[in-house]
C-alpha cells in the first residue's frame, strides 16, 4: 500500500530558522521578525491540518512542547517512519537540536490506536557521524519495496544499506545538485513516488549512469514520470505526497507554492492519479526549508485490534 489515510503531524511552538541545519539546507531563509515567524507558521500549520481534514483524511496532531527548543519539530517524518508490519524505525539526525524533537511519548500516543511490533532505532549511527533523515532521505516505493535516495551530509550510504537489510528494500541511491551545483539536502524535495506516478527532477541528477538507472527503475516498476525544473523544484513542486481518504480516494498533497508552480499539463496528469489539494504554507517553507510533505510522517501501522 502506497498511499496511507492516517497521518502524524506536529503542531509548532517555537518554529524558526534552524541555524544549524542551514548550512547543508539551501531552502532556509531567516526572517527577522522570530516572533511573527511563530503565529503565521502555526496559521498554516492549521490551515494545512484543516485542508487535510476537510478531505477526509485522518490527522493525529501533536503539539510541539516548549522546551527542550525544536525550531524544526514540525516535520517529524525525518526521525520516524511506521510501517504496515507494525514496525517503528528512528533515525540519525545531523544536526543537534533535530535529535530533540524525538519523543517516546509520541510513540505511545500511536500504541493507544495503532499496532506497534518492534521500534528499530538508528540513532547509534550519530556517534559515527553518519546519519539518515528518515523519508526526508528516502522516497519510499513501498508497494515495490525500492527505496530511492540521494546521497547527502545528511543521507549516509551505510545508514541507508541498514535500513534496506531490515526492511527488505531495495536501495536506488545517487548524486544529486540543484542548479547551483550544490548537493541536495533531502531526496524528498526534488522526488515524489505515488502508486503509479513519480515526480522527479531529473536535471538534478548529473551522473548519466546514475540518472538512467533511476529512469529504468522507476519505469520498470510501472510509475509514469513527470519530470520537474529546478525553478519547480525551488518552489517546493518535488516535495508532495500521495495519500488516501476514509473513503479510499487517492490525493496528491502540496504547497500552494508548489501547485502555482506546475504547469497545465503537469497537472492535468496528476489529477489523473488523484485530487490535488495544497494549503499556503509560504512562511513554513521559507524559514524552514521543507514543505507540505516534510511536515508529514504517513502511519502504516495495522489498527489496534484491542480497542
Amino acid at each position: 500500500m502506497q498511499a496511507t489515510s492516517n497521518l502524524l503531524m506536529i503542531r509548532p511552538v517555537s518554529f524558526g530558522f534552524n541555524e544549524q541545519t542551514a548550512d547543508s539546507n539551501a531552502f532556509q531563509t531567516q526572517s527577522p521578525d522570530k516572533q511573527a515567524v511563530q503565529v503565521r507558521a502555526l496559521e498554516e500549520f492549521d490551515g494545512l491540518v484543516k485542508t487535510l481534514r476537510d478531505n477526509g483524511v485522518s490527522v493525529t496532531v501533536i503539539d510541539d512542547t516548549p522546551e527542550p527548543h525544536t525550531p524544526d519539530s514540525i516535520f517529524p517524518n525525518n526521525w520516524i517512519s511506521f510501517h504496515d508490519n507494525g514496525d517503528v524505525f528512528t533515525y540519525p539526525m545531523q544536526a543537534q537540536n533535530r535529535r530533540l524533537e524525538r519523543r517516546e511519548d509520541i510513540i505511545r500516543k500511536l500504541k493507544e490506536s495503532f499496532t506497534i511490533k518492534h521500534v528499530i532505532d538508528l540513532t547509534h549511527f550519530e556517534l559515527r557521524d553518519q546519519f539518515l533523515e528518515g523519508t526526508g532521505s528516502m522516497v519510499l516505493d513501498r508497494d515495490n519495496k525500492i527505496v530511492y535516495a540521494c546521497l547527502s551530509p545528511r543521507t549516509n550510504q551505510g545508514v541507508l544499506d541498514t535500513f534496506c537489510k531490515q526492511t527488505g528494500y531495495n536501495a536506488v541511491s545517487f548524486q544529486a545538485v540543484d542548479q547551483n551545483g550544490l548537493a541536495i539536502y533531502h531526496t524528498n524535495v526534488m522526488m515524489c513516488i505515488g502508486s503509479d506516478f513519480a515526480v522527479i527532477c531529473l536535471d538534478g541528477i548529473p551522473d548519466k549512469t546514475e540518472k538512467d538507472s533511476v529512469i529504468l527503475s522507476l519505469k520498470n516498476s510501472g510509475k509514469q514520470v513527470i519530470n520537474i525544473s529546478f525553478d519547480q523544484v525551488s518552489s517546493f513542486a518535488g516535495n508532495m505526497l500521495e495519500i488516501k481518504n476514509k473513503n479510499g480516494e487517492t490525493l496528491i498533497v502540496m504547497s500552494k507554492n508548489a501547485f502555482d508552480a506546475l504547469n497545465y499539463e503537469q497537472k492535468a496528469i496528476l489529477s489523473s492519479f488523484g485530487k490535488l489539494i495544497y494549503a499556503d504554507i509560504n512562511t513554513i517553507e521559507t524559514n524552514g526549508g521543507g514543505s507540505a510533505r516534510c511536515m508529514i510522517a504517513e502511519v502504516y501501522l495495522p489498527p489496534n485490534t484491542d480497542i
